[in-house]
């Protein structure tokens, strides 16, 4: 028998675990979901073309690969001031451009503009026909129930062939995570997943936003190695973000510097022997990273807002 006051502890007891427990409940009906909608959706992706290229069709050349900026302009809604303003800029084929600047510069902006994802406000953005783009995010945001393995994951937004895939997954190192799932990768094989999912179609321009980021010093060197050989061995261009100003990749051939508009441009160098150098790089980089100052063959902006000491050792 229980008292009145027992019965009430009771009562009062049940109701606050009722609640915790109906979630619970509900939450494994929504993974169970998810889980057999994503299988349905990977089902689909893993069918076979109907149609396929013809095993000596060969890929067609661009000519000339160069890619133009011309006096553009971008601004978000949100913002009061332009993300980039009078912008002008020229790759050639199979040279290496690295921008660096502080964080709202523009780099991304500038580089999600290329691929064709903004259109600009202002000015014309123009490059060569049949040209083929690249693109190496940030990050990506998995969702943790989702049943994605490497090789799916290349199956997206388009189902690629089981040659083009291997191909692409033995150029960056990681054919062996083919049958592994994305959530089980660590951050520099997911980098390179990524990177092999930008290789699938050949680029003529390979574009990497950030691509380091989170990765440790040995970790950075390893990829920022893989970029030159890569670039080597399919004459692309390379259009590469850095948000730490003092670390570009010493084959670039030029390096572009933003603050809304370009502050300056030039031609890096590796700088062997400073101090700086060696205190956060050390000697196992083999040339892959390095401070870098400007060849004094341009012009300062004086409005940049940023320092321009002509030493150029330390970060701007």
């Amino acid at each position: 028998n229980l008292s009145a006051g027992e019965f009430t502890g009771f009562v009062t007891a049940l109701l606050a675990v009722y609640q915790p427990l109906r979630s619970v409940a509900n939450m494994q009906t929504i993974l169970q979901e998810g889980v057999s909608a994503g299988a349905r959706v990977f089902t689909i992706l893993d069918q076979k073309d109907d149609i396929l290229d013809k095993p000596e069709a060969s890929q067609l050349a661009v000519t000339d690969g160069v890619m133009k900026f011309n006096n553009v302009t971008f601004q978000y809604a949100t913002r009061a001031a332009p993300a980039l303003h009078d912008v002008s800029i020229e790759v050639p084929a199979g040279q290496t451009v690295a921008l660096v600047g502080a964080s709202g510069s523009g780099k991304s902006t500038l580089l999600r503009m290329l691929a064709g994802v903004l259109k600009p406000d202002g000015g014309e953005i123009s490059h060569a026909a049949g040209l083929t783009i690249g693109y190496v995010p940030q990050k990506l945001e998995l969702e943790a129930s989702l049943p994605m393995t490497v090789r799916r994951f290349l199956n997206v937004p388009r189902r690629v062939s089981e040659a083009a895939a291997e191909r692409a997954l033995e150029r960056v190192g990681v054919k062996a995570l083919k049958g592994r799932s994305l959530e089980g990768l660590s951050g520099g094989q997911m980098q390179r997943v990524l990177l092999a999912r930008a290789l699938i179609v050949e680029p003529d321009v390979l574009m990497l936003d950030e691509p380091t980021q989170g990765l440790d010093q040995p970790g950075q060197a390893e990829f920022y190695r893989l970029i030159e050989d890569l670039r080597s061995e399919l004459g692309c261009a390379v259009m590469m973000v850095s948000h730490e100003l003092h670390v570009v990749m010493s084959a670039s051939d030029r390096v572009i510097c933003l603050n809304g508009h370009i502050c300056c441009e030039g031609t890096p160098e590796i700088v062997r022997n400073a101090p700086e150098y060696r205190r956060l790089f050390g000697s196992g980089t083999q040339g892959a990273l390095a401070l870098y100052r400007h060849e004094h063959d341009h012009v300062h902006d004086e409005n940049c807002g940023h320092n321009h000491a002509h030493d150029h050792e330390d970060a701007h």
